[in-house]
């Protein structure tokens, strides 16, 4: 199940991650916090959905049937985090897969202040995994990451406030000669590299990321595995949009 934001053109969001839970052959369940007003280049505007709402949606989905994953995306409002975290807590859903988004590729911000600090407070302690990008992590943690050392006390720092485990993605990270992501699960942590794809340009890659991510737990692999097949997944996602942006 993803809970999260519907981005109309499907590039990003809960339709992002629908077709990815159908990919692995999961069949696909959404809740929907927030309406955005959005195409391929900004975002226009963003019109949150109340917690009852979004409430409702999710018990409406448990009622009749049993939810192995769960994804969660943008939660616009204070409100919205509290829920999500309550109905997690209560054990109406499993441990979330959390991808914190805050910022649209533009630049818009998707959340509120006190949205972030709820996240932090009630729903990052109901984790299973956490899945922040560098800008993202440091809101989070308040640590400035420049390098792969930034990035491991980014996520000590994340698994600290509650969470099950990290996955802090380095896409952002400057200079970099490589794609890294850094997964820290338990009291170990692992280095995921790989090549950068020249041309790639794909908006909702941490979308497609986390929602792969949540089908493969759900399919029964571990987490180890999961990150290693979603990052695989996503990096033929970039080579295939790569290829059509140069044709």
């Amino acid at each position: 199940m993803s809970i999260a934001g519907l981005d109309p053109t499907g590039g990003a969001g809960i339709l992002a991650d629908v077709c990815t839970f159908t990919a692995f052959g999961c069949a696909p369940a959404a809740a929907i916090t927030a309406i955005t007003f959005q195409n391929d280049r900004a975002v226009f505007g963003v019109e949150p959905l109340s917690a009852d709402s979004i409430q409702a949606q999710v018990l409406a989905v448990v009622e009749q049937h049993e939810v192995l994953g769960v994804k969660v995306g943008m939660l616009p409002t204070a409100e919205a985090v509290a829920e999500v975290a309550r109905l997690c807590r209560e054990g109406k859903l499993p441990p979330p897969v959390v991808d914190p988004v805050m910022r649209s590729s533009s630049g818009y911000a998707l959340v509120a202040d006190d949205a972030v600090d709820e996240l932090i407070r009630e729903l990052l302690p109901q984790a299973r995994l956490v899945t922040p990008n560098i800008p993202e992590a440091e809101r989070i943690t308040g640590l400035r990451i420049v390098d792969i050392e930034g990035m491991h006390s980014a996520a000590a720092a994340i698994r600290n406030m509650g969470a099950g485990s990290v996955l802090v993605k380095g896409g952002h990270l400057e200079n970099a000669e490589q794609a890294i992501d850094l997964l820290y699960e338990g009291d170990s942590v692992s280095i995921h590299r790989g090549n950068w794809i020249a041309n790639a340009k794909l908006r909702g890659s941490g979308c497609r990321l986390s929602s792969a991510i949540t089908a493969l737990l759900a399919n029964g692999k571990s987490l180890q595995e999961s990150v290693i097949e979603a990052r695989i997944f996503v990096a033929d996602q970039l080579v295939k949009t790569a290829a059509s942006q140069s044709a």
